[in-house]
């Protein structure tokens, strides 16, 4: 999220493209939906709009049990979050 935040749209595109992490994916969609909402609900022009906040928030945690010898059973916590990205035009 460090690296899109203020950036020009087309430049966080590249940058999340080449980023060899797993959540780069999810990143990218995001702010691909964002680009289109502004395009689309406030008529805002797609060359001139930046990435103003990004940021990750914690989502509910999912608890699992793994069943282990003896009658015992370890916890899994599949932990999930909640992306936020709010793009602006630049002037």
């Amino acid at each position: 999220m460090d690296l899109i935040r203020g950036k020009n749209v087309a430049e966080a595109f590249a940058i999340l493209k080449f980023t060899p992490k797993a959540g780069a994916e999810v990143v990218e969609k995001v702010l691909r939906s964002a680009v289109a909402n502004a395009e689309n609900n406030f008529d805002m022009d797609v060359d001139k709009l930046y990435v103003k906040t990004a940021f990750a928030d914690q989502g509910p945690t999912l608890k699992r049990i793994h069943p282990r010898s003896r009658g015992q059973a370890f916890k899994i916590l599949k932990r999930t979050s909640h992306v936020t990205i709010v793009v602006d035009e630049k002037n």
